[in-house]
């Protein structure tokens, strides 16, 4: 295993390249992806940058107050800019799996949202309760105490739980690490957890923590699962070029809730509530 500190030098070192703009060109791909980037920032023309970024984008809408109307027009947007999912609150997947059947937008639900308080037996009933109503994809948040403190054990007991029910239909298991909480060793450990689990991705955050993703979280959390695990980058993401970076740092999905007007180059005030 790299040593901690060894780990957190590399990745500073490719942080800092991707904020002095290192990676944005193609001559710096080959460098990029020897890095663990699963997919590479986009820098071509503009007007082919919305359907490039909305591939990556997770379509969000987790707020308490969303109504079935606000949820139609959530999987009608993500369908229109061709975005890879819808991610909702469990109480919508029957009627957002209605909307999109046949098309190729997955529904994405969370499990354990947002505190990750939840014993892993309701983690559990609570993922296969959404499949059943239609979902592929569960955003999981981790028992971020039983981290803290150690208890290891369950928190693996508890990723597993909802990666078994998953892998049970052939679904994506994605583990909310809620990195803002954690130090930087907690999130290796967390990812490598997630990993042992057998976790499809990890994700940086719910977006109702103290903080969202950041770069450097992200290409820690590539550096750690390596090329064949997903990195989710969530919260507080508003704009394309936000979506670059996280992107080059090794995200492969972005969760947003301003997906429309990143990809449709309307960017401005971001939802109040992610």
């Amino acid at each position: 295993m790299i040593e901690r500190e060894e780990l957190i030098e590399i990745v500073t070192r490719e942080v800092l390249a991707v904020l002095a703009g290192e990676h944005q060109d193609l001559e710096h791909a080959g460098r990029a992806v020897e890095s663990g980037a699963a997919r590479l920032g986009y820098s071509g023309r503009g007007e082919d940058v919305p359907e490039a970024l909305g591939q990556y984008i997770d379509h969000t809408m987790l707020k308490p107050t969303a109504t079935p109307a606000e949820i139609d027009t959530l999987c009608d947007e993500a369908l229109k800019y061709h975005f890879a999912a819808v991610c909702i609150n469990p109480a919508w997947v029957s009627r957002a799996a209605r909307r999109l059947r046949g098309t190729p937008v997955r529904v994405a639900s969370v499990v354990g949202f947002p505190l990750g308080a939840n014993t892993p037996q309701i983690k559990a009933m609570e993922t296969r309760q959404a499949l059943r109503d239609g979902a592929r994809e569960i955003d999981m948040v981790i028992n971020i105490g039983a981290l803290k403190g150690g208890e290891l054990d369950l928190v693996q007991k508890d990723i597993a739980g909802v990666s078994d029910a998953c892998r049970e239909v052939g679904a994506l298991n994605k583990v909310i690490i809620e990195a803002a909480y954690l130090t930087d060793e907690e999130k290796v450990i967390a990812c490598r957890l997630a990993k042992e689990a057998k976790a499809h991705f990890v994700k940086t955050s719910t977006g109702f923590g103290p903080g969202g993703a950041t770069v450097f979280d992200v290409a820690l959390m590539r550096e750690v699962v390596g090329e064949k695990m997903g990195v989710k980058a969530a919260g507080g993401i508003h704009s394309a070029e936000e979506v670059r970076q996280m992107i080059t740092a090794g995200a492969s999905r972005i969760g947003a809730s301003a997906g429309v007007r990143i990809v449709s180059g309307t960017e401005g005030e971001a939802d109040a509530a992610y």
